[in-house]
């Protein structure tokens, strides 16, 4: 697990590490410019000549150390001062006067199509507006120069907390970022701009941020937070691969009863394919025996394609009891349709159900209309929309949602009581208290049917008995990285959704 920082969030951690851990600001901007310096030297890039471009703000002093660094090791280079001397921080006006004493030259004006390699320490995390005038004209002229580029933390124009590019940024093909990553690093469109990103060790650790947390099993005791506690405590965290480990134990006497049962509900007439996908995907994760709630007509269909779960027609009478009285888990929506049989499906099982309960596809888009009945419920609902679902829940616009992917996931968890899975390139799962943003999969999963394999994860692992928070984290990264393997094996372009279930054996089969 590692943590995923705000702007905001970053300087309260440099801030405690320098008064409370008392390492001196200076130091921090030292070790700063020597990673970034470690990195340049590290790849193969041209360092024939170097043009440091800074700003006024602590990002130009690592710039200003970095370009004093380089000279000392003989490199050519240019530092290119970008804003007014009135406007240096005390750090970066005495990194500059130290370049200075050991003999740099600093100019204010340069033409980037003249240089090798360009150290973009314009702005770094620190950007709050959007970026217009000389600034605009300088991003301009290096990225009309064809030069690579090198970002200090942060490629300038992009913003550290949404990813969105402010009025215009310039691209990295590298970034080096100090103590943690940002989430304009994860975010899109940011994520694009910041080239092959790497996280150097500077010094700030993550006491100040455990002093207020303990993921993802809570933040510590409530109480009434201020100044920076109550900055920290809205801490995004993200998942790798040693996260896998905290999937439920199989214990080795274990049967199919113990290892979880799912119920699936989903499936109209013509639309088996998504409750197969589903049902697939959570006996590949792990539970043991999967209950199929859907239309008569797909009887022959779903026992041929998944022989290893039961049937069962939402025609008969009492079938719908008969899972509420078998299942740990309830998943409902996959090819459901919206008639009004579907309707009242989804409102029996948010009436009567009080275990977990998964609703995705079509069982969102009833929801839509029925926003009560999550606010009444006694089940613990994980909801997965994609933006366009999202959107119908909230009567929003998919723009304003990609915009505020977080927040939104945050506040609708918050407002209703439950976990939301937000899909997107970088899904996000949020309880209303603790955000979860997945790093795992890529875009060959943008295929019919992907969302269908998550619900089944999902199903699965909460079946397993994993809260729906965590269920909700590691299905997104498990999804994820099954995804992976199917891209590593049948390409991004021509993968299925029943490649994303088969990349589930390769993911779990040491497991």
């Amino acid at each position: 697990m590692k943590y995923v920082l705000s702007s905001a969030q970053m300087k309260a951690c440099d801030a405690y590490t320098i008064q409370t851990m008392m390492l001196p600001s200076m130091v921090l901007m030292e070790r700063a410019a020597l990673a970034v310096v470690q990195e340049i030297k590290k790849e193969c890039w041209d360092h024939g000549r170097i043009l440091v471009v800074c700003g006024a703000g602590n990002n130009g002093g690592d710039g200003f150390a970095i370009a004093r660094l380089l000279m000392l090791e003989g490199y050519i280079l240019q530092v290119w001062f970008v804003g007014n001397e009135g406007s240096l921080t005390e750090d970066a006006s005495l990194q500059k006067k130290i370049l200075e004493q050991y003999g740099g030259k600093i100019c204010r004006n340069a033409s980037p199509a003249e240089y090798t390699l360009v150290i973009d320490a314009l702005f770094g995390i620190g950007l709050s507006r959007e970026v217009t005038g000389g600034y605009a004209d300088v991003i301009k002229k290096i990225r009309e120069s064809g030069v690579p580029v090198i970002a200090v933390d942060m490629p300038s124009g992009i913003s550290a907390d949404t990813g969105q590019v402010r009025g215009t940024a310039l691209p990295a093909d590298a970034t080096v970022t100090f103590a943690f990553e940002k989430l304009g690093q994860i975010l899109y469109p940011g994520t694009e701009y910041c080239g092959k990103l790497s996280v150097a060790d500077i010094g700030i650790t993550d006491h100040g941020l455990q002093n207020f947390h303990g993921w993802p099993e809570g933040c510590g005791p409530d109480m009434e937070k201020t100044g920076d506690e109550k900055i920290l405590e809205n801490t995004v965290f993200s998942y790798g691969s040693s996260d896998l480990a905290r999937l439920p134990e199989r214990k080795k006497n274990a049967n199919k009863g113990t290892c979880g049962k799912v119920g699936l509900i989903g499936g109209r007439k013509d639309m088996a394919g998504a409750l197969i996908l589903a049902a697939r995907a959570a006996f590949r994760s792990g539970c043991g025996l999967v209950r199929l709630l859907s239309d008569q007509e797909n009887r022959c269909i779903l026992q041929t394609a998944v022989p290893e779960a039961i049937f069962s027609s939402w025609q008969e009478e009492e079938r719908l009891q008969e899972m509420f009285a078998w299942a740990d888990v309830i998943g409902i929506g996959p090819g459901l349709g919206t008639s009004d049989e579907a309707v009242m499906l989804l409102k029996t099982v948010l009436e009567e159900w009080n275990g977990p309960c998964v609703i995705d596809a079509d069982g969102l888009n009833i929801l839509a209309g029925h926003m009560d009945w999550l606010k009444s419920t006694k089940a613990q609902v994980l909801v997965t929309p994609h933006p366009g679902e999202m959107a119908r829940l909230l009567g929003s616009s998919v723009p304003q949602i990609l915009v505020k992917l977080l927040d939104t996931a945050r506040r609708f968890a918050g407002e209703y009581g439950c976990v939301c899975v937000l899909k997107d390139a970088r899904t996000t799962v949020s309880d209303g208290r603790h955000q979860y943003l997945n790093q795992s999969g890529n875009d060959g999963m943008a295929a019919g049917g992907s969302g269908d394999v998550l619900t089944g994860i999902l199903a699965s692992l909460l079946a397993q008995g994993m809260e729906p928070f965590e269920a909700g984290c590691l299905g997104v990264y498990l999804h994820g990285c099954a995804g992976d393997a199917a891209r590593d094996r049948v390409g991004r372009r021509s993968m299925l959704a029943g490649d994303i279930v088969a990349g589930l054996e390769e993911v779990l089969r040491s497991r």
